[in-house]
């Protein structure tokens, strides 16, 4: 569904953001991409969205090239892609809804959504989006009155209004406590396995890229050091990916 065909980013500072990456990533996957900081995987995550321009090589999504894609075939693509950010990159003074809603703003004209002006069947989408993430009665709440766990439930709804066939998640529960972290992820599991969309994920710890992922794919300096089941991701494998003996924050999941 994905290919990285040497796929290759330089910031213009010089720094290799990724190095010749070769990736093909199938549908209904849920991947997470493990690291250092500084490692690659803000960057590869970005580039599938073009959020990130990439260098050279070409990333190819249905047999379609993105990275050479430009006007409303670009938006078309995009428009298939739901991004869920850290800090949930919702309008704060707006509704639930609203918010949700704003995944459909591919579909329509920019004065329509502008005014407001969606047509029932969105409403119903966003509704249903609501629903699947257990936050329907938070409809007509304003975001900045949820919790931090109940906004990135707000922005996966938004994806699935959105009616994205790819979700990329760039470190979604890194300001979330345990157990919202793990209701986050729940939803996006069960999402990705009742829906089949594929799913990328950025983590940081290690027990949660084994509980969650069906494949983790780890960087290191824009390289990919490791790419394959759960199963095989040891810790020997993941000392390899991060340079270093594992740290127990990391493994655990928890702040140290």
């Amino acid at each position: 569904m994905i290919e990285f065909k040497n796929v290759s980013k330089v910031y213009p500072n010089g720094t290799v953001g990724l190095k010749n990456l070769n990736l093909t990533i199938h549908k209904g996957e849920f991947i997470v991409i493990v690291g250092l900081s500084g490692a690659g995987k803000s960057t590869m995550l970005r580039s599938i969205n073009r959020l990130h321009e990439i260098t050279d090589g070409q990333i190819v999504i249905n047999g379609r090239s993105i990275t050479s894609a430009s006007g409303s075939e670009l938006r078309r693509m995009r428009r298939d892609i739901g991004m869920i950010f850290q800090s949930f990159n919702l309008v704060k003074r707006s509704t639930v809804l609203r918010n949700v809603l704003s995944g459909r703003v591919g579909y329509h004209s920019t004065l329509r959504t502008l005014l407001g002006l969606f047509p029932k069947e969105d409403i119903e989408l966003a509704f249903n989006a609501l629903e699947r993430v257990n936050i329907l009665n938070k409809a007509y709440s304003r975001a900045d009155e949820l919790s931090g766990g109940q906004q990135q439930r707000v922005s996966i709804a938004r994806a699935l209004a959105q009616e994205a066939k790819i979700i990329l998640a760039d470190e979604p529960v890194a300001s979330l406590d345990p157990l919202t972290t793990r209701q986050v992820m729940d939803d996006l599991k069960r999402i990705n396995q009742e829906l089949g969309i594929t799913t990328i994920v950025n983590l940081h710890f290690i027990d949660l890229a084994r509980e969650y992922a069906t494949r983790i794919i780890g960087l290191r300096a824009g390289e990919v050091v490791f790419d394959g089941p759960v199963n095989e991701a040891t810790d020997e494998k993941f000392s390899e990916i991060y340079g270093r003996a594992i740290k127990k924050d990391e493994l655990l999941g928890v702040e140290a």
